[in-house]
């Protein structure tokens, strides 16, 4: 009950149990059609180009920023987490010239904020997180596309945290490419990441295209602009991979996309709006028990993402005795925090497989048990009460 990974639904898990197929078998590219229309509704778009990135969430960072960036391209980053941090690392190691927009940890960056900043820095893209778990905070997107198109700059989204669990809407945000993992709200295991491309940063990225000379053929063409600096992460050969091209550009990671699309037909089968509504409810519960026991909860509410809750580790607790007494006795994990949050506040996770009813109950009534254990006075029983009348709230 952490920020990720989660326990993976036992439907994904029987998934990934079925025999591989070769890359290039019917069924196998069949199934790779039918993520890429299973993908599309989860992301909120019509883009051709949803597909998947074999490697972990970062795996499809990396892809996009290398992608979509230059050597001295002036590049964007709102900030506000660990994970906007992040994105300014993968850029300077790309070369980028980065000017970042940034907001206190526990907040998040204004519209009017970032359009003076697109303004004033004029980038070729506009980078950020929506829901960074290591504060807790979702960024509002409505309205970023619109400024950046008008800026003619490309906008890029990690959406790791929040797919499957909070709304993604790609299309009405106007964004160009939004990226994701399973191991959150999906409810499947890291090592897959989904990917949506709009159709002008496919345009954008195939203008780079030069297919390795191994694979070289002549229906193919190379573009006229720079070399994308990395092989693996080649989004213009991945691209061509999933087409019917077919491009033999690496070896699918079987498994794993088989997973994927289990992930996508339970999310699909649940209803996307009725599970946003199971997530939300399990924050409103998380928050409500955690305020129920006298707790701190971090952050600014109206900005909260739905399924992570950070809450400040009481003062005089030692928050690690308290992490392994829940893990050692109640065998549930709680997350701890980075950077200037670290050894200040917890964080507890109800998303995917996990976004349900009992098992926040059970949290709570854990880490009540566990904190009396260290001598903290609390109202009895108050924390389960409080989250059983907001989950019905």
């Amino acid at each position: 009950m952490g920020p990720g990974p989660v326990n993976a639904h036992p439907r994904v898990l029987r998934a990934m149990s079925a025999d591989l197929l070769g890359q290039f078998d019917p069924e196998m590219t069949g199934y790779m059609n039918q993520v890429m229309a299973l993908y599309r509704p989860v992301f909120g778009t019509g883009n051709r180009w949803t597909m998947l990135i074999d490697g972990t969430a970062r795996a499809a960072i990396e892809a996009s920023l290398v992608s979509l960036v230059e050597p001295g391209d002036r590049v964007l980053v709102l900030n506000f987490g660990r994970f906007g941090l992040l994105l300014t690392e993968i850029l300077t190691r790309i070369g980028a010239v980065i000017e970042t927009v940034d907001a206190p940890w526990g907040e998040v960056v204004p519209l009017d904020a970032v359009a003076a900043a697109i303004e004033r820095s004029g980038p070729k893209l506009v980078a950020c997180v929506h829901g960074d778990t290591s504060t807790t905070m979702a960024q509002p997107l409505d309205g970023l596309g619109a400024l950046c198109r008008a800026a003619g700059a490309l906008s890029y989204v990690d959406a790791t945290a929040t797919l499957g669990g909070m709304e993604i809407a790609a299309d009405r945000w106007g964004v160009d490419v939004v990226t994701g993992g399973l191991q959150k709200c999906l409810g499947g295991p890291s090592g897959s990441a989904p990917i949506t491309i709009s159709d002008a940063a496919a345009r954008h990225i195939s203008a780079r295209r030069h297919v390795e000379r191994g694979i070289r053929r002549a229906d193919i063409a190379d573009g006229s602009g720079a070399r994308i600096a990395s092989n693996y992460f080649d989004l213009a050969m991945i691209m061509d991979y999933w087409s019917e091209k077919r491009l033999n550009h690496h070896t699918e990671a079987t498994s794993m996309l088989y997973a994927a699309r289990e992930c996508a037909r339970v999310a699909l089968g649940e209803g996307l709006a009725a599970r946003f509504a199971r997530h939300a409810a399990a924050g409103r519960a998380m928050t409500a028990g955690l305020r129920a026991m006298g707790l701190t909860v971090f952050g600014d509410d109206a900005h909260r993402m739905t399924n992570v809750t950070g809450v400040f580790i009481p003062e005089g607790v030692d928050g690690e005795r308290v992490r392994a007494a829940m893990r050692d006795h109640f065998e549930i994990e709680i997350g701890t925090a980075f950077g200037p949050l670290q050894g200040r506040i917890w964080r507890l996770g109800a998303m995917g497989y996990n976004a349900m009813k009992h098992k926040v109950l059970l949290t709570l009534g854990a880490l009540e048990a566990c904190l009396r254990m260290e001598g903290v006075t609390l109202p009895a029983g108050a924390a389960v009460a409080a989250a059983l009348a907001a989950w019905e709230a």
